[in-house]
């Protein structure tokens, strides 16, 4: 039986996240849920990720799985918030070991903190197999956006993360720590190759022009449409363009507050003496001028 999937987006962090499962264990994955951030007020919630554990609930599925393709620089992970509520390991690639050994000094994390990954539950190797009931998932190490990106390819359909975005949008920028123009073309091209009818999932949708979410699409679409990596478009041409266009990005502007979490594998900071629980804001660090 082919697999079920169901995505969810988030309109805040215009983030998808999907709950992949099998219809014939009732076992299931979440990919990339959503732990909801309020910068104003500093207050987290739990509102995206009570709607995926009610759809686990309400179609009977059991969560074997919570599935990162990188770690995020635009919200904070529910992975923590899910393996309460519903259980599941938590899992991840292996390179995420070098996100955290370059973030880890940046916000001054607590001595106990090891930049060695052993916060998640699994560490990915390319080509490394899991699986989700009877369906088998295949880890696609797929680098440029960041050094720990991946993708997972299920029988006919590939959860991109962020290499990837609809074909009227593009692909994901190269410019944060170890993020590489190059690495990313290439990762894209291995995704590409795969035969043009192969579903391709996005982690992200900015609906240019204000149109409707949109996350599904085919290589092929992505061949013919995409007007940054489509067929005849060159390696030299990409990265020349892309390297252009990220000088003129914003940083975005959860980084900070989501990568301390995200490093920790959902984790929030621990409490201060106080009781209270502080995000770091290190100043003059990040951006044009740092």
């Amino acid at each position: 039986m082919s697999p079920e999937i169901k995505g969810f987006y988030d309109p805040g962090s215009h983030t998808i996240s999907y709950v992949l499962s099998d219809p014939a264990t009732r076992k299931c994955a979440i990919i990339d849920p959503v732990l909801d951030y309020d910068p104003p007020s500093g207050r987290v919630s739990s509102v995206s990720a009570d709607v995926l554990a009610q759809y686990v609930q309400e179609q009977g599925l059991s969560l074997q799985w919570i599935l990162e393709t990188h770690a995020h620089a635009d919200h904070m992970s529910a992975a923590q918030w899910l393996k309460k509520t519903l259980g599941g390991e938590l899992g991840i690639g292996e390179n995420i070991r070098v996100v955290q050994t370059h973030f880890a000094p940046l916000f001054g994390m607590e001595p106990a903190f090891q930049a060695d990954g052993s916060q998640f539950d699994r560490l990915f190797k390319n080509n490394d197999e899991i699986q989700v009931g009877n369906l088998v998932l295949r880890i696609l190490h797929t680098p440029g956006h960041t050094p720990a990106c991946l993708s997972y390819l299920v029988e006919d359909c590939i959860f991109v993360g962020d290499t990837l975005f609809m074909p009227d949008y593009g692909t994901a920028r190269a410019d944060f720590p170890g993020g590489d123009a190059r690495q990313l073309y290439r990762s894209i091209r291995r995704i590409l190759d795969f035969p043009p009818r192969t579903r391709l999932f996005m982690c992200h949708d900015y609906r240019p022009g204000g149109r409707e979410p949109r996350w599904e699409c085919t290589v092929e679409q992505q061949r013919v449409l995409n007007p940054w990596v489509r067929d005849g478009v060159t390696e030299s041409q990409f990265v020349e363009r892309r390297l252009k266009r990220d000088r003129e990005l914003k940083v975005p502007a959860l980084i900070l507050p989501s990568l301390q979490v995200n490093i920790r594998a959902g984790h929030l900071p621990g409490a201060a003496d106080n009781g209270i629980s502080y995000l770091k804001i290190p100043l003059n660090q990040l951006g044009p001028s740092s």
